[in-house]
Order: C-alpha cells, then structure tokens, then sequence
C-alpha cells in the first residue's frame, strides 16, 4: 500500500492522531517516530499511551535518560528514546525484543537502532509543513490496513458531528466486530461505534457457498440496522442508530448502558434473568415481519433458520471438537451418522412454533436499565445474526447462558416465568414447545463445543475454552428427553458423553 498522509495542523491534531493509532496497533507491531526536535514525536506518543490507559491523567515521563518506560495497559506498550543508544546492540539489553512479543513497542529516534528494528516496523515520520505538520506512516499493509480503517472511522465521526470525539477502545466479541465508546468533548452523553467492516468469504464448504451463508450469519451491518428498526418498532429497547455507513460497516449507536444481568461476582441476578425471559414471550407473542425496508432502496430478508444453516452448525462438533477432543478426525462413517440424526431431529420441528429469534439471547448481550420500567429494563444488542425459526431457541440460549452456569433453581423460574406468560397470551401448544426446547438446546451446545475449539485453534483466542464443561452440562441436559435419544447413544458410542456408570 501507499503510504497514508495525514495534515495535522496543530498539536490537538497530533493527540487525536495518536489516539486513532491506539485503536489500530495491535501486540507485536512496533512504531517508530521520525522527525526533528520539536516535531510532536512524544506528544503523539503520550496521547497513544493514554488512549490505550483510558486515563487522559496518565503519566508519561520522557524515557531519555532510562531509554525505555514500560506500561501493563490493555496492550502492553513499551516507550523507547534511543536517543542517547550508543549501540544498536543494546536494544537487546533493553529487552526490546520480549517487549515487542508482548505489546506494542513505540520508537522515538529509531535512526540510532535503524538495522536493530523489525523490518516490518510501521514508520511515521512527521515533518513541518507551514503552520502546521504532515504525518506520513508507511509500514506493511495488514499495519496500513488497520490504521487506515481507524482514520475511516474519524472521518466519519467527523462527517456527523464529532470530529473533536474522544474515542476509546470498548470490547471485541469472538467475530471481527469491534466497538467503542465515543465521548463528544462538548459533554454530549457518550455513544457506542460498532466497526463492522464486511466479512470476507471463507472456503467454500457446501453448494458453493462459505461458512457464513450457510449459517446465515450477518456480512454487513444492514441486518443489524433492519432488526434493530424491527425491534423497536415492536416496543423494546434496542439502541437508537444516530449515523450509519451501511458500506464501510460503521454505525454510531445509543449507548444503553454497561449494566448486566450479572452481579459483581459474575453470578446471574435471578430478577433480571426471569425478566429477560419475559421479554422473550412477549417477543414470540406476535408473528414478526420478514421483509424490512430501509432508507436508501435497502431492503432485509430475514432468513430461515433452515436445515441447512443447523446442519452446517452442528458439524462444528465432528469437524472441530472431536479432532481435538481425540487427536484424530472423525470417521465418514460418524460423520453420516451424525448427519442423519440430526436429519431426522430437524423433520420433528417442520410444524413447529416459528418466530423472530434473536440467536445469541444471553448475558453478554443484554443490558440492564434500571431507570426505566417494565420490558424497557431489558436493552438487546447484537441481534445482526437474527433469524425466522423455532421460538425455543432464543429461551434455550437465555436459560441455558453460555457464559455463566444457570443454576436449576433459576432455570426453572425462567421456565415457569416464559410458559406462564405463553400461557396467558393464548394458542400456545406447551408440550411441543418444550420438546423444541430440548431440540434447539443440543443443536446450540452441539455448535457451541465446535466453536470453543475453533476460536482456540483457528482463532488464537483460547479464553472461550473455559466454557466447555459447562455446555457439555447443558447437552447432557437437552439430551435427556425421548426425542433426543439416538443423539444421546451417538454421543455415547463416540466418547463425547460418558454414562454415569463409568464415572
């Protein structure tokens, strides 16, 4: 890629350069600053580190004397000036290397160490120009790519109204979604950017398609955008969408809250769990519209949760756990097996209940808004994967939180609290209902084991590891009822399931 070029025109333009950059750098990219005394190589730099701290307030002396000042951030940073470097050799003894592998190492007078750095530094020289200064970052294009999409996120801010936005790194998800809270320094309430650039294809899997369309999963913002218009028109509390770029997959949204449905303690907060629940029966209560139509000519299908979108779900288990599980692949033989339960599973739900489902329906994704009343407590996010199919589901994601043990007490209550509400609505058939529920469970858990090792192997984000006993609990659950007994003996028969006589 060419190099980007950016005018900075005073020192506030520096700052807001250098935390645009934080935003972009990621561990093991090293950045290193050119140009004369006086230029705003540390003024960029202090912004950088502050922005990673979240902290304006963030001390940040000049690393002259000591050559290197190290920071345990979000991302670890280390802050080198090889200005007084009497030999490259010496970035050795400074550790520069074991920084570099941890963090983001950040170069003031890299010329002394020129043939000591990385070769695939990112190189931002600044120099005067006029009144002002131009900052010209030349590096390797994944680096450029990255930057290039933080200053993209500027501009749009910029082109809505927030051009002196602070922002500030907010949370990523196990997708390549990412998101941040944007502070308008003119002390407007703060808002949420979702940066959700396109997806690329993946390989081809099955009648010519990838992963993602198989699975129905959201390529570009205009599902959010769609089922969030839906949503609120039917009366909940999904965040307003202040500005959008349905192209470059930028949405600036109301910020709900940081309020979970869990404690302190990281335990579910009974009160707001069964409330979710009840959100969810008035949510089933009405049939949902298929087609939304958006400004522009933009139109959302909301697709089918279809055979093939569970199948292509559930072979996450013998295409990703049981390889890892066993240290070898699953046999064809398996694989058909497999296959031609879960067939027979999805001819049992072809008259079943149908409705909106929300997909990922559980503590991560649901805010708690105490100030208001009602269902209006429950605020929904990340709904951009929403499908038409079996109501079950989204309750089975909420009684069954992948994220937190639902302890059977509270999993009852928000049974009971669901049914009743059913119930009272009319025209609900409660035994079909709760075989889907322990259907939909084993399809989620069955996808979810699969997804774990994926995000692990694939994805370097062994973190979500965690949750595998969990969901194993949960599918042994689902697969308690009649209906799910030649899932059970397959799991049985592989080793996934042990029988309790052989614990």
């Amino acid at each position: 890629m060419k190099p980007i070029e950016r005018f900075l025109k005073d020192e506030a333009a520096t700052i807001q350069l250098g935390e645009d950059l934080a935003l972009a750098l990621k561990v093991g990219d090293c950045l290193a600053l050119s140009g004369d005394l006086g230029a705003g190589k540390s003024t960029l730099a202090r912004a950088f580190l502050r922005a990673v701290a979240d902290d304006d307030g963030l001390e940040v002396p000049s690393p002259t004397f000591t050559l290197v000042q190290s920071y345990d951030l979000r991302i670890p940073v280390a802050h080198f000036d090889l200005y007084r470097l009497a030999d490259a050799s010496e970035l050795d003894e400074l550790g520069f290397d074991e920084a570099l592998s941890l963090g983001v190492c950040l170069v003031e007078w890299p010329e002394r160490a020129d043939g000591a750095l990385p070769s695939d530094r990112i190189v931002l020289q600044i120099t005067h120009e006029a009144a002002g200064r131009t900052a010209s970052i030349a590096g390797p294009e994944d680096a450029l790519q990255r930057i290039t999409r933080s200053l993209a996120i500027r501009d749009f801010l910029a082109g809505n109204g927030f051009a002196d936005a602070r922002r500030r790194h907010l949370s990523g998800d196990a997708s390549v979604r990412a998101y941040e809270r944007v502070d308008g320094r003119d002390g407007l309430p703060s808002r949420i950017l979702m940066d959700a650039a396109r997806h690329k294809p993946g390989p081809i899997l099955q009648d010519g398609r990838y992963y993602q369309q198989l699975a129905h999963i959201a390529e570009d913002v205009i599902p959010f955008v769609a089922i969030d218009e839906l949503l609120r028109e039917r009366g909940f509390a999904a965040p307003v969408i202040y500005a959008r770029d349905l192209d470059q997959g930028i949405l600036l949204i109301e910020d709900l809250g940081s309020e979970g449905v869990l404690d302190e303690a990281g335990k579910p907060i009974e009160a707001r769990y069964v409330e979710s629940a009840r959100l969810l029966a008035r949510l089933h209560a009405t049939p949902a519209r298929r087609d939304i139509a958006l400004s522009g000519g933009v139109e959302h299908h909301i697709p089918d949760f279809d055979r093939r979108a569970m199948k292509i779900e559930t072979r996450l288990l013998t295409d990703w756990y049981l390889p890892w599980k066993r240290g070898e692949p699953a046999t064809e033989q398996e694989k058909q097996e497999y296959a031609a339960i879960w067939d027979d599973l999805i001819d049992l739900i072809a008259t079943s209940e149908k409705n909106l489902l929300l997909r990922d329906f559980h503590s991560p994704n649901i805010i708690w808004r105490p100030e208001h009343e009602g269902l209006q407590r429950v605020g929904l996010i990340d709904f951009q994967d929403a499908m038409i199919g079996p109501t079950a589901y989204d309750v089975a994601s909420l009684v069954q939180d992948a994220r937190v043990t639902i302890e059977p007490a509270l999993a009852s209550r928000m049974m009971d609290a669901y049914l009743g509400d059913r119930r009272a609505a009319g025209s609900f058939d409660e035994a079909l209902f709760l075989r889907d529920w322990h259907l939909m469970s084993a399809q989620r858990n069955c996808k979810l084991v699969g997804i774990w090792v994926r995000l692990m192997q694939r994805d370097g984000k062994p973190g979500y590891m965690k949750h595998m006993p969990r969901t194993f609990a949960y599918l042994e659950v689902a697969l308690m009822h009649e209906a799910l007994k030649p899932l059970r003996d397959w799991c049985m028969k592989t080793g996934i399931i042990v029988p309790e006589s052989a614990n």
